[in-house]
């Protein structure tokens, strides 16, 4: 399967902002690039970029004072298949964890599950162990939390979320974040493109956010938003929470003047040559996406 991605941000700043984007495909992206995924820029300082401790790929750059614009263009071939459910994952105990995933059972800034723990064993401690209990913390996070994009805001935690019962998609995966990680399951956040590829039309393309648990050896995708396996997941950024991936961090003062996403799926038919000779026009904006709103000094983007 084809997917064509990418996005349009244009900032306007009062001085030059010096800013961290989180908006590349992740180092362990398992498709294939056709063409190339990094942040172009308007700016009169040439974009750099490192590799976090997280595998994500982070561009650093100073947006111009008044009007700077970010963008990205690519293709990627990816699996047609919908997320894989592992049905007979097992749980592991935390002396056979491997030390890499330990810090995916801790508290976070915004996924404060030292303070869930009574209220996670009293719903899903009779739960068997393994994928039956992500799956009834996602299917719980699904049920009682209300999406709107009204309903985002910068500083909400998971518990915030279980007792308002509403967020965005960023909060429906700190929450099942931090009812595993009561639960005593790794959890790490993760978020990236999900297009309406198999599922009715939005009328708007935007990023999306999901977790991902470690069971069985190996980890998973959950995404509460849906509770259901999707097809067309590219990962962008992991980290413990949304304060580690945030896709514009600024050092100053910035307003979002335009924001837009496009992932779009294409005939399989075309070759390389065809793909590259696409990508030399930006898609057209699809009408009908959410008001965003204005960005603050390190502001995380609400997906």
């Amino acid at each position: 399967m084809l997917i064509r991605f990418g996005f349009e941000i244009v900032v306007d700043c009062p001085v030059p902002v010096p800013m961290l984007l989180a908006l590349s495909t992740h180092s362990e992206f398992g498709g294939r690039l056709i063409g190339a995924d990094y942040v172009r820029s308007t700016a009169h300082t040439a974009p750099t970029t490192y590799l976090d401790g997280y595998g994500n790929w982070i561009t650093r750059v100073v947006a111009d004072q008044g009007t700077t614009t970010f963008w990205s263009d690519c293709v990627a071939e990816v699996s047609e298949a919908p997320d894989n459910v592992p049905h007979h994952a097992i749980q592991h105990r935390i002396e056979d964890l491997p030390d890499a995933t330990l810090k995916f059972l801790t508290a976070s800034r915004y996924c404060d599950s030292d303070s869930l723990g009574n209220f996670a064993w009293a719903n899903f401690g009779q739960v068997p162990e393994g994928w039956a209990r992500v799956a009834a913390i996602s299917t719980f996070v699904h049920n009682h939390v209300t999406f709107g994009y009204k309903f985002g805001r910068p500083d909400k935690t998971a518990r915030d979320v279980l007792e308002e019962k509403s967020g965005v998609c960023r909060d429906f995966a700190h929450l099942g974040v931090s009812l595993c990680r009561a639960m005593n399951i790794p959890a790490r956040y993760a978020s990236g493109y999900l297009g309406d590829i198999g599922v009715p039309d939005a009328g708007f393309d935007d990023f999306c956010a999901w977790f991902e648990v470690y069971l069985g050896g190996a980890w998973h995708t959950v995404d509460a938003r849906y509770n259901t396996p999707r097809i067309g997941r590219i990962l962008m950024v992991r980290g413990a929470d949304a304060a580690d991936v945030a896709m514009i961090t600024s050092f100053g003062a910035y307003e979002l003047s335009s924001f837009r996403v496009w992932t779009t799926e294409l005939d399989d038919g075309l070759g390389d040559a065809e793909v590259m000779a696409l990508l030399e026009s930006l898609p057209r904006p699809r009408p009908g996406g959410p008001d965003f709103g204005l960005a603050v000094p390190g502001a995380v983007r609400l997906t």
